[in-house]
């Protein structure tokens, strides 16, 4: 059963709705003050969040603060300079991942099948990205099994590696996003960087896979018309929850600093997760209804496109980062993973230099009182 083009529209409109409610669930949640037990005095440390073990116990007025600050980071960091950056070096890591991508895929199944299931994609990219994306996909795949396999074998590790640039230039604008130097030798940050390039390969085989399983699974439970329905509702919740633990991972991992506790790159992960999938529908809605990119930029409007999308979702993950930074500064306890360290000595900027100070002296108003 084929989904109305409206039906659609309206259920994606009900789902968006669903979404920001559960967001404003979550931030009523961060936001809230909560009561606090003790002989009813309340010292100024307590009233902006310093002494907050986690974010949720930072009350409105320090969630006030951490929004300012984030919006002025992301000026003085120039975020959307940094994120052109990752653009550029993500649109050169794009093509090896995809050769890397289909290579590992045609081991394993028909790599034609590939193109095809970027359907699935329809509605959250816009059609510029996902028209290069399936070309190149075209054009990988249709050299032989024995190529491919080859290409598997010898052609892999050169594909991620190239791939694995992109992956670095996210990891120096995430140093820049939580006021970091570069710390790591050579050989931990390429271990890094290519456990996450080789994680996003793993898991995009992986997608691609339940893609086609899923509905043949859905058949074979004989829910007829619905397997459609279930597919296309379930794969919003689906979609929020992978992105949640992704970006959880890479804000903890990413920066050259000690790892944060879970809890700390929550807000960011949170807030970039709804804010990605909901930027992406509407970019590519905005693409498919007002702005034809190919009467302004001829053949290379496909690729335009591609590069819109990269740097808003580049723009989203920065944002993210920042705002992860200043909830972190906005706390004196240790936000580090470990036993507790006085400040000065978590490894840390964000956990070391707080709100209100120089975050480059390694001191801060907060420590000082």
């Amino acid at each position: 059963m084929r989904i109305p083009f409206f039906v659609k529209q309206a259920s994606f409109s009900a789902l968006a709705g669903l979404t920001a409610s559960l967001a404003a669930v979550q931030l009523y949640s961060l936001l809230a003050d909560r009561p606090r037990t003790g002989t009813g005095r309340v010292n100024s440390a307590a009233t902006d969040g310093a002494d907050a073990d986690a974010p949720t116990e930072i009350p409105s007025s320090g969630w006030r603060d951490i929004f300012l600050r984030t919006y002025g980071e992301v000026g003085r960091d120039r975020v959307l300079a940094v994120a052109a950056g990752v653009t550029f070096y993500g649109l050169l890591a794009i093509f090896p991942a995809i050769t890397a991508f289909v290579s590992l895929y045609g081991l394993v199944a028909d790599p034609g099948t590939v193109a095809e299931q970027l359907s699935a994609a329809e509605g959250m990219l816009p059609g510029g990205a996902i028209e290069v994306v399936r070309d190149q996909i075209i054009r990988i795949s249709t050299g032989n099994e024995t190529k491919l396999g080859f290409a598997f074998v010898i052609g892999l590790g050169l594909s991620a590696w190239s791939a694995n640039a992109g992956v670095k230039a996210v990891f120096d604008a995430l140093n820049v996003a939580y006021g970091e130097d570069e710390k790591r030798g050579f050989v931990w940050l390429n271990l890094t960087s290519l456990t996450f390039t080789l994680g996003i390969l793993i898991f995009a085989l992986l997608a691609i896979g339940a893609v086609a399983a899923i509905p043949v699974m859905l058949d074979y439970l004989y829910l007829g018309n619905a397997t459609e329905w279930l597919i296309w509702l379930g794969r919003w919740p689906a979609l929020i929850g992978i992105l949640l633990i992704g970006l959880a991972a890479l804000y903890r991992f990413g920066p050259s600093r000690d790892d944060a506790q879970w809890k700390w790159v929550s807000p960011g992960a949170i807030f970039a997760s709804v804010a990605w999938l909901l930027g992406s529908v509407l970019f590519s809605w905005y693409v498919a209804s007002f702005e034809d990119y190919n009467k302004t930029y001829g053949a290379l409007g496909a690729v335009i496109a591609l590069l819109m999308w990269m740097w808003l979702s580049a723009t989203i993950v920065l944002v993210g980062a920042e705002l992860n930074s200043e909830t972190e500064r906005q706390t004196l306890r240790d936000t580090t993973k470990g036993a507790p360290r006085p400040i000065g000595l978590r490894g840390a900027d964000a956990a070391d230099n707080k709100s209100g100070g120089d975050r480059k002296s390694g001191k801060s108003e907060s420590a000082q009182r």
